[in-house]
């Protein structure tokens, strides 16, 4: 009987062990680092962009689920949300916040920490933001990719006007409630002067007010429209489409996805390109690197985009010139 209580005393000893080392063993392994991922938008709607930022993610040596966790928050097009999306990253204790989505996103995390580092995509100059000191010496704890996409009203109504040479009367359907709207519409009804067009704007914060804002312009006998950059716009880009579609009126987009889902006409960066760089620069800041030191991007290539059966479905001609300078045509 005493061979027999010592030998389970042993075995008893020797789990007890075997636990305690499995423990300390699991309590030296390196903690997964996270990653907050912060969006304005849908994550339906944004899947193929989450798929480039995966894939910048990789190419530093960092694949979700495997060495890196990254925690998603969408605002669903509500950018009141953002502000507690962000908080609520900084009280994870993520140790990069990637701001994606525009403005709204990049302010909201920024107003939320100031030494998580973050990195932004914007559509407007980062600078007169207030999210950066320089695009080459950032300073602080931002950096990113901005693309540019308000600055390039101007060349989208260009664009329209040689693709519907008649047009006189050009709508504007805008977003108030976004950052760079204003400097955007202001620019565009400078170049409509320029080239004797009259601009009408119309402004539109929510789905109901996307149709009022159709609805204006079309009463104005405007001959063909523009949306101003907004993500909350790119998030509803069906609606726009079949309004479009529905009024028989044509609409140059800021962003290819429109052209694509059946849009007429885009003029943008490659926004999977800027979410790819954003992966990018996420892996270097996890191996070490300092925000303060990476320059913000800016994009070297713009793309036009035609759909052709959009403009056959119009009525319109597009010219062999148009044609010859697109980058994408869609048939």
């Amino acid at each position: 009987m005493a061979i027999h209580i010592q030998r389970r005393e042993f075995i008893s000893t020797l789990c007890g062990a075997a636990a305690a080392w499995a423990l300390a063993a699991r309590a030296q392994q390196p903690t997964m680092p996270v990653v907050g991922f912060l969006n304005s938008t849908s994550p339906g709607l944004y899947a193929h962009l989450v798929a480039s930022f995966r894939k910048g993610l990789g190419e530093t040596g960092y694949v979700e689920g495997k060495n890196v966790a990254i925690e998603y928050r969408w605002a669903e097009g509500h950018y009141d949300r953002l502000p507690a999306l962000a908080d609520d990253l900084v009280r994870r204790q993520v140790l990069v916040i990637a701001a994606t989505g525009g403005e709204p996103s990049a302010q909201a995390a920024k107003a939320a920490t100031s030494s998580i580092p973050i990195l932004f995509i914007t559509g407007g100059d980062p600078v007169k933001l207030g999210l950066v000191a320089s695009l080459n010496r950032p300073g602080g704890n931002v950096t990113g990719v901005s693309s540019f996409y308000s600055v390039l009203g101007p060349k989208r109504l260009a664009l329209l006007q040689e693709l519907v040479p008649k047009i006189a009367k050009v709508g504007v359907v805008a977003n108030p409630g976004f950052a760079n709207t204003e400097e955007e519409t202001k620019d565009v009804l400078a170049a409509g002067l320029a080239l004797d067009k009259q601009i009408h704007i119309a402004t539109a914060m929510t789905e109901d007010e996307i149709d009022a804002a159709f609805a204006s312009l079309v009463e104005r006998r405007v001959d063909a429209l523009m949306v101003a950059v907004d993500p909350f716009f790119v998030s509803r880009r069906g609606r726009f489409i079949a309004l479009a579609a529905h009024h028989a009126i044509p609409v140059m987009y800021f962003s290819r996805d429109f052209a694509a889902d059946g849009g007429l006409i885009s003029y943008g960066t490659n926004l999977a390109e800027a979410y790819h760089q954003i992966g990018v620069y996420t892996g270097q800041i996890l191996n070490g690197a300092k925000p303060a030191n990476l320059p913000v991007l800016q994009p070297t290539k713009f793309e036009l985009v035609i759909n052709l059966k959009t403009a056959k479905a119009l009525g319109l001609n597009v010219s062999p010139t148009l044609l010859a300078i697109a980058d994408e045509v869609i048939e």
